[in-house]
């Protein structure tokens, strides 16, 4: 998938003129318009030399955390993180593949919070403290390596690691307190959707990274928004009764009706092991051990198959009760 930048680059190199790229963004704009159904498009994988470079970099990235960790265990994180940051500087600046700069992000990351939480321990910092300490440099290390990379999922990997970070040092300052970490949870998931609409509504038409960044950050959020109800609904326990079961039902409900309207099904992706979860538990319950998972994956899926059957028909009915003033924000009606 090409994007502005890609195309930017060519009419410099002398590869294509203003006149034809101006021509060929009309011609996708059309034919985007002629689709009979609204997809949400974001770049992954651009061919198998992706996963070849991400089995070679993961070999590396182990290694080299391997051998530092056989001096001190945060000095192997560290290097991964800086080994992956070095290995992004060509594969996700230089060549901007796809799939290895989402991995590569992923353990410069990782590698930055593991490397923080190891080093506070060994300094004698409280647990708290030190997983805080930790995702609180990764969310600074994402910040950075935005800055530098712009690769989409990065914004949403700091937005996580800032949200886990307050989470830690709320329950390391208020020990107490420590049952009220499900509303910062679910108040830092309100935030990390309320930033992705941000980026969804500047770019309704999807043709930016902007776009794909809010898609990441959508990704995001519904688990953090998802997660503290079905925990206080009892989801997880080993006995949850058909009124847990049917207010999960509504929940989901919910998230589908706010994934049609901004045109993003993967908030219902990211929420639906839950689902899965919550009502293979409640076929347990009434004696449906074996085959609880099969019914409950075959009821699920086939309704998940037909709303994406029916995607584009179920968005102009919905997004049809908005005012003008909301459906502005929100991706057009193809």
């Amino acid at each position: 998938m090409y994007n502005d930048e890609d195309l930017a680059s060519a009419v410099e190199a002398g590869v294509f003129s203003e006149e034809t790229v101006a021509a060929f963004r009309q011609h996708v704009d059309e034919l985007r318009q002629s689709s009979a159904v609204d997809d949400e498009h974001f770049r992954f994988i651009t061919g198998f030399n992706d996963i070849f470079v991400v089995i070679a970099c993961a070999l590396l990235l182990i290694s080299v955390n391997w051998i530092g960790a056989a001096v001190a265990p945060w000095l192997g994180a560290f290097l991964q993180a800086a080994s992956a940051w070095a290995l992004a500087e060509y594969f996700a600046r230089v060549r901007r593949m796809a799939l290895p700069s989402i991995v590569l992000l992923l353990a410069f990351v990782g590698g930055v919070v593991g490397g923080g939480i190891m080093l506070a321990k060994s300094t004698g910092f409280a647990e708290e403290a030190g997983i805080g300490f930790g995702c609180a440099l990764g969310a600074g290390a994402a910040w950075l390596h935005w800055l530098r990379f712009k690769v989409p999922i990065t914004v949403a990997a700091g937005m996580a690691a800032l949200v886990f970070a307050l989470v830690a040092l709320f329950s390391g300052i208020f020990p107490a307190a420590k049952d009220w970490w499900g509303l910062i949870v679910f108040l830092g998931g309100v935030m990390v959707f309320i930033i992705g609409m941000r980026w969804d509504s500047s770019d309704t038409q999807r043709q930016t990274r902007r776009s794909d960044v809010a898609f990441w950050l959508h990704l995001v959020a519904a688990p953090l928004l998802v997660h503290p109800i079905f925990l206080l609904l009892g989801a997880f326990d080993q006995r949850m009764g058909l009124a847990s079961a049917l207010v999960i039902a509504v929940l989901y409900a919910c998230i589908a009706l706010v994934s049609i309207s901004i045109d993003r099904r993967a908030m219902m992706v990211s929420a639906l092991a839950y689902v899965l979860y919550a009502f293979n538990t409640l076929l347990q319950e009434y004696g449906v051990v074996s085959l609880s998972f099969a019914f409950a994956a075959l009821t699920i899926g086939g309704a998940l198959l037909l709303m994406s059957a029916f995607w584009h028909v179920c968005r102009e009915y919905v997004v049809g009760f908005y005012p003008d003033a909301v459906r502005e924000h929100l991706p057009p009606l193809h």
